[in-house]
């Protein structure tokens, strides 16, 4: 027999090829988000597979940096993202490759309980960490998020919404989030035309909650804040009136301001004790005080200002909802030159950067308000 039969066939294994690789912002632990290499990922029948253009940090991944909201170790942070379909899957119709979209934080699958009861933004895992309402907000949260080169979105068909050409990127890059959530605070808070309402807290939520309750009517908005360049944004979006908290007393003098009445519905966009129990004790009789902050301590409801609970006022809050056809309003609002947000985008860093963009972000240092990530 000769030797060569008695050898094993020389091509029987090759070696596998590479798994492609993205470049993602990742959750390693507690004041530690980082760049590393993460593998693309794969798109299923019902999934897209977008290549983010632009994207952004929010305040939300902050909590999550400080270790104040949970996420698992390895996740890709990220809700906000802008980008062109560079994979579809199999089973997903009405769009095509190399097209340009948003898609919103939140991403219901348009099936579920919450969604066919109309709350879309509550479509996900009831709990998670101790956390009950988790809501459609997966991104960054349950899977891995936005800032990274490449996204994979779930149920793209209910959540891809396109972008019109004539719109640049940062036109649009505050609808999947921030836009979205201001607007739900005015939204929720049910504002009249003729209302009286004031924001607590004028970043880059507040100041989209400001721009929403002009959408809706009111007539005299006070925006508080106690940063200038802040309250000038402010006064841009539809502040009618401003009040520096570092030098009067918000209370007083929005109850100055409305000669003793109240406002008709205050929105509280910080996330903090201060500013919730300052947002009630505004209200008028039968108020509304509109909760749009991310709390990682709990809150007090202080017996006075809630009339030990004879007051007829009403508290809400609200997830931002997410959606295909909630991006096509938002991005038909930006287009028709109602609201005009690119005053938010303050900073631009490329991702390769991304962890001095947490840096600057986090310490809120420069001014900043929002900053665009580009890949």
């Amino acid at each position: 027999m000769s030797e060569t039969l008695e050898q094993p066939a020389a091509t029987s294994k090759r070696p596998s090829p590479q798994t492609p690789k993205m470049k993602a912002a990742i959750f390693v632990e507690k004041n530690r988000i980082v760049l590393e290499d993460k593998p693309i990922p794969d798109v299923g029948p019902l999934d897209a597979l977008i290549r983010v253009t632009t994207t952004t940090i929010c305040g939300t991944d902050i909590h999550i940096l400080k270790g104040e909201y949970p996420v698992a170790k390895g996740l890709t942070i990220g809700h906000e993202p802008v980008g062109i379909i560079e994979k579809l899957g199999s089973a997903v119709e009405g769009f095509e490759e190399g097209q340009r979209v948003i898609a919103g934080a939140i991403t219901p699958s348009g099936y579920s309980n919450a969604c066919l009861c109309g709350c879309g933004s509550q479509d996900g895992p009831r709990m998670k960490h101790g956390f009950k309402p988790m809501g459609g907000w997966r991104f960054g949260n349950t899977i891995d998020g936005a800032q990274a080169e490449y996204l994979l979105v779930p149920d793209a068909m209910a959540n891809l919404a396109p972008v019109p050409d004539l719109l640049s990127d940062e036109q649009v890059l505050m609808c999947p989030d921030i836009m979205s959530t201001g607007f739900s605070g005015a939204e929720h808070g049910k504002i009249k035309i003729g209302d009286t309402v004031v924001v607590f807290a004028q970043g880059p939520i507040g100041l989209c909650a400001t721009a929403g309750a002009k959408l809706m009517g009111a007539t005299r908005i006070i925006a508080v804040d106690q940063v200038p360049a802040r309250l000038e944004v402010a006064r841009a979006m539809g502040a009618d009136m401003v009040v520096d908290f570092s030098k009067v007393d918000p209370v007083e003098e929005i109850m100055r301001l409305t000669d003793g009445r109240g406002v008709d519905v205050a929105i509280e966009a910080l996330g903090r004790q201060a500013t919730f129990e300052a947002a009630l004790r505004v209200l008028r009789p039968g108020g509304t005080l509109s909760s749009l902050g991310v709390y990682s301590t709990d809150l007090k409801i202080p017996l006075d200002a809630y009339f030990a609970g004879l007051g007829d006022t009403t508290i809400v809050n609200s997830l931002c909802p997410g959606g295909k056809e909630r991006m096509r309003r938002l991005i038909d609002v930006v287009a028709s030159g109602r609201v005009d947000a690119r005053a938010l985008v303050t900073h631009r860093f490329k991702l390769d950067d991304i962890e001095a963009a947490y840096d600057l972000f986090g310490h809120q240092r420069d001014g900043v308000l929002k900053v665009a990530i580009t890949p």
